[in-house]
């Protein structure tokens, strides 16, 4: 451990001597501009990223609709057009409940992306 830190430290002095800059590591840290309105900008992204998902959802269970509504016009039988009925009853049902878990992310992202520009206006008031 000591000749670790001893070789790093030879390293840094060694390269200060001749000259050269210090090589500066990327870290995940934010900009110092937009530190004061970081939080807001994860909210933001946050919302977005459960938007996206609750669409694809939304997609895929209208898909879903489809095939059944498809069997449904399809089905000879009385016993198959029931089965296939009740598959589409299903689907528009929880088509239905998405769409309106859709419409309640969209808020959310509506208010979060609300508070971030609220969040940048007043930073660049403080800083003009």
């Amino acid at each position: 451990m000591k000749l670790s830190r001893t070789l790093a430290s030879a390293a840094a002095v060694a390269m200060l001597s001749l000259g050269a800059a210090p090589v500066a590591f990327a870290d995940d840290t934010p900009p110092a501009d937009n530190a004061p309105c970081a939080k807001q900008q994860a909210k933001v992204d946050k919302a977005e990223d459960a938007l996206a998902r609750v669409t694809a959802v939304f997609a895929k269970q209208k898909d879903k609709l489809a095939d059944a509504q498809a069997e449904l016009a399809a089905a000879e039988t009385d016993k198959d057009k029931a089965k296939a009925q009740k598959k589409v009853d299903f689907w528009t049902a929880k088509a239905a409940e998405t769409k309106k878990d859709k419409k309640a992310q969209k808020q959310r992202l509506a208010k979060a992306q609300q508070r971030l520009d609220d969040c940048e206006a007043e930073a660049a008031a403080t800083t003009a």
